[in-house]
This record gives structure tokens, sequence and C-alpha cells, in this order.
């Protein structure tokens, strides 16, 4: 169980605090604070001059826009700039580049090696990016793809132990940057060059063969690719006209030869009856005769009509009389076999003219009628497989078109890398240019005095509120009627202010009067 003293200590301890409180805290304790606050930055300041100094020198080098607008020549040269910056960088600190250096300016000193005057150069060195919105002047400045932010230019700085080493070292380094810079521009150009070029050969080759495939095809589906079709609609449809044509052309033919033929076997069984002792030229003129007569009943009365049944009578007759005479020269009534003779009539030898025509005619349109049907044959074949050649032909015409774009995009690519890479090697695309050397510095970047002294005036409060804390965290003093209410832990009834004698304004006497102040030195009076 504790004991009262400890119960009050614990209540005092438990109390809010109020701003009142806080502030009575920091006029009691001011020396304590103000005095560590002083004396801080004074040994921060000394304390600076233990260190060695270091100076930094510094250069600005800018990034110059293209010359060319970008309209004109494209820059092949996409990286991104803070990319492109700490590559170079890279470059300029591999042990190549910077062992001359070394070598030239004597750093490997003061027991060191070359690698390890080689990794104080790379500790020494920074690049800082210039961040601004100038590389938006003008109508042909573009961001560049990739680019978060327009970077115009970057400061080189180099910290070494002397100002005439920071500076050449920081010159030297920026020349090397530079000097990367451009070679890296060019090989970078010229790379993409080298590239296209052989890209457009590829792609030529390719557009070639594609090209040698498409005639190819052309020749070997002459009349079937697309757009012949129609055409060849036509051309059958006109085929078969010529080929209906023709058939007629044959059947009337064939016609009139038969029937040229009749009359040559009448004529010549006339002529051969008169030629002959029983003289049937008669009878052949009274069957003609009769043959026209018949025809002419025909056609104005019936089969039935009496003088029809005569008439066809009378000619079986006369038939049956030159079938008789002409059963010995069947043979030389035979058309086909009879060759003719100098003594025959003239209506017998037109006669057998007009049957070789008509023979010469009949061969003549049969060898049209083939030559048409194997027309009709080839266009009806041309016209079925069409769908399935125009597939394959556009399957082919698609992969010639491709190649054409692809040789076509190529070419202006390779064009464009050609004026970009003369552009570059003429200094007129982007480059980077020295816009100010570095500088010899006038004080050392390192220690900063007034930093030291900063942070001996910081570390003086944190110290003085240290241990204004610690003294208060001790003090159980009873100084207001809070705490005293907080100690015994009973509201307060009554208080007595402390009772302090005043000289009067005029100095004739003294008054006394009651004041709740209580005076620094009179604070142990109150404690418990």
């Amino acid at each position: 169980m504790k004991r009262p003293a400890e119960r009050v200590l614990d209540n005092m301890e438990n109390r809010e605090l109020t701003m009142d409180d806080y502030l009575a805290m920091f006029r009691r304790r001011t020396k304590v604070i103000l005095i560590p606050a002083l004396l801080a930055p004074l040994a921060g300041f000394l304390v600076s001059f233990v260190f060695s100094p270091k100076y930094t020198s510094q250069s600005l080098v800018l990034v110059e826009a293209p010359k060319i607008p970008d309209a004109v020549v494209q820059q092949v040269f996409t990286e991104d700039l803070t990319q492109h910056i700490a590559t170079i960088e890279q470059q300029v600190l591999s042990p190549s580049r910077l062992r001359p250096m070394v070598e030239r300016w004597g750093l490997a000193k003061g027991g060191q090696n070359v690698d390890d005057a080689m990794d104080n150069i790379r500790l020494n060195m920074t690049i800082q990016p210039v961040i601004t919105d100038l590389s938006q002047f003008g109508a042909g400045a573009k961001k560049k793809p990739g680019q978060s932010s327009p970077v115009p230019g970057f400061n080189v700085n180099y910290t070494a132990s002397t100002a005439r080493e920071a500076q050449q070292i920081c010159t030297d380094l920026t020349s090397m940057l530079l000097e990367e810079d451009l070679k890296s521009r060019q090989d970078a150009t010229q790379g993409t060059t080298v590239f296209l070029t052989k890209q457009v050969e590829d792609a030529k080759q390719t557009l070639d063969d594609m090209d040698k495939k498409l005639a190819a095809f052309k020749n070997q589906h002459m009349g079937q690719l697309p757009g012949d079709e129609d055409n060849n609609l036509k051309i059958l449809m006109g085929l078969n006209s010529q080929l209906d044509a023709n058939t007629q052309s044959l059947n009337r033919a064939t016609q009139d030869k038969s029937y040229t033929e009749s009359m040559l076997a009448q004529q010549l069984a006339a002529w051969k009856t008169s030629q002959s002792a029983s003289n049937p030229q008669t009878l052949q003129t009274q069957l003609s005769q009769l043959q026209a007569q018949l025809i002419d009943l025909q056609g104005r009365y019936t089969e039935d009509h009496p003088d029809v049944i005569k008439t066809k009578g009378d000619i079986a007759e006369v038939k049956k009389q030159l079938a008789a005479i002409n059963d010995n020269s069947v043979k030389a009534t035979d058309p086909a076999s009879e060759k003719g003779s100098a003594s025959e009539p003239p209506e017998i030898r037109q006669l057998r003219l007009q049957i070789h025509q008509y023979q010469d005619m009949i061969a003549q349109t049969t060898r049209d009628q083939k030559k048409l049907q194997q027309e009709i044959s080839v266009y009806q074949s041309r016209v079925s497989s069409s769908p399935g050649v125009e597939g394959e032909y556009k399957e082919l015409a698609r992969d010639y078109d491709n190649a054409q774009k692809v040789y076509l995009d190529d070419l202006a690519k390779q064009s464009t890398s050609k004026m970009a890479t003369q552009a570059q090697q003429q200094q007129q695309g982007e480059q980077m240019a020295l816009l100010n050397p570095a500088n010899l510095p006038d004080s050392p970047s390192f220690p900063n005095r007034l930093l030291f002294a900063g942070g001996g005036l910081g570390a003086g409060l944190v110290l003085g509120l240290g241990i204004t804390l610690w003294l208060e965290l001790r003090d159980k003093s009873i100084r207001t009627e809070a705490d005293a209410e907080a100690a015994l832990g009973l509201p307060l009834l009554v208080s007595i202010p402390w009772v302090v004698e005043t000289a009067p304004a005029n100095g004739s006497e003294k008054r006394r009067f009651w004041s709740r102040k209580k005076e620094p030195e009179e604070k142990e009076t109150a404690r418990v």
C-alpha cells in the first residue's frame, strides 16, 4: 500500500498540463535553454575548421535543339535524354577513358594506385540535369518519346582537395562527355542507316519474288482472274449463239445437199434413159409432170380426194416402168460415185458442182462446230473455276501489297536516316554544347561553416530542451491551485495569496496588499 506522499506525487504526475503550465516552465528554464543554444553554434563553427576543405568546380552543358525542323528530318536518335546522359556518363567513367586522364594529371598519389584514383573520380563526379521549360520555347520544340520532363542541359560537378585540380578534372570530364555524345549519336545514325539499307534490300528481294509469283500465276490462269468472269460469260454467250447459227447452217446445207442429190439423180436418170434404147426420157418427163401435178393437188385438196389418189397411182405406175429400165444402171445413177463426163448436159454438171460445194460447206461447218464446242468447254471450265482462282489471286495480291508497303516504308525510313546522318555529321541535329566552362571555385564547397553553425544551433536547442524536460520531471513543487487539487485529490475551498510589500509611486510610505504572484526566490515556502 502506497504512503500518502507517494500518492500525492502520483496525482501530480497524472495531471493534464495546459499552455500556461508550459509557458511557466519556459520562463523558469530560460537560461537552461538559451545557454546551450548560444554556445553550440560557436562550437559547430569551430569544429568546421577541423575538416579538410573540398572545392567543387561546375560546368554547364546545353542540349541544343535540331537546327533542321522535324518535318524535314526526323531524329533517328530517339532515346530518352536522361537515359542517354546516364549512358555516356558510364562510358566516360569506364577504366579505358579514365586511366589516361589519371596518368596525365598524376592523380595516383599518396600511396594510391590507378584503380583507387579512378574510384575517387567516380565518387566525386556528379551530373545534375537542368529541368526547366526553356526547351519548350519555339514551335519546333517537341517532347521526345519517353521523356518525362524537358531537360535542355545539365551541370557537371567535380569535387577535389584543391580548386585548380577540381577545375582541370571537371574540364576533362566535360570534354569527354561531349565527345562521347557526338560519337554515340553518329554511331547511332550510321548504324541505323546500315540496318535500314539491309532491310530495304531484303524487302526489295521479297517484293521481286512476290512479283514473279504473281506474274506466273497470271500466265497460268489467264482468263480466270478476278474481273474476267463477266467477260468469260459474255464470250460464252456469244459462242453459244455462234454454235446455234452454225448448227442451223449445217442443217440447211445438209437439206440442200439432199435436195440437190435428188435432182441430180432425176436428171441423170432422164439423161441416161434418153441415151438408152427404151428411151425413158418421156417417162421421166411424165413422172416430173405428175409429181408437179400432185404437189399442186395436195396444196388444194386433201389426201382422200379422187384426183390426188389417181395422180399418186399414175406416179406409181411410171416409177415401176422407170425402175424396170434402171435396174441395170443403179450404180450409174448413184450421184456419190458418179464422176460425170464431158458429154453430160450443163444442168447435170451444175448440179454436181453444187453438191461438191455443199459437201465442202458441211465439212467446214462441222469443223467450226467442233471448234466452237471446244471453246465453249474451255470457257465453261474458266467460269466454274473462277471462284477458287480468285481466292488464290487475292491472297497473292494481298501478300504482294504487304511486301510493297514494307518496301516503301523501309525506303522512306532509309532516306530519312541518311538525311539524319548527314545532318548529324554537319552538326545540324540535336547536340550538346558547352555553355559555361568549368569554373575555378573561390571558396570551398565543404565544410559549409554556416551549415555547421546552424547544425550547432539545432543541437543546442535540442540539448537545452532535453535538460529542461529532465529538470521539470525531477521537480515536485506545488505552484498553482491546480497542482494543489491534483496533489490532495480534494476540491480547493480557499486560497491565501502571497503578501508582498511594495513602495508607493511617490516613495512616501509602504503599502501592503494581497497578490497571487509568486516570486522565484519564494517558491521554497510553498514546497510540501
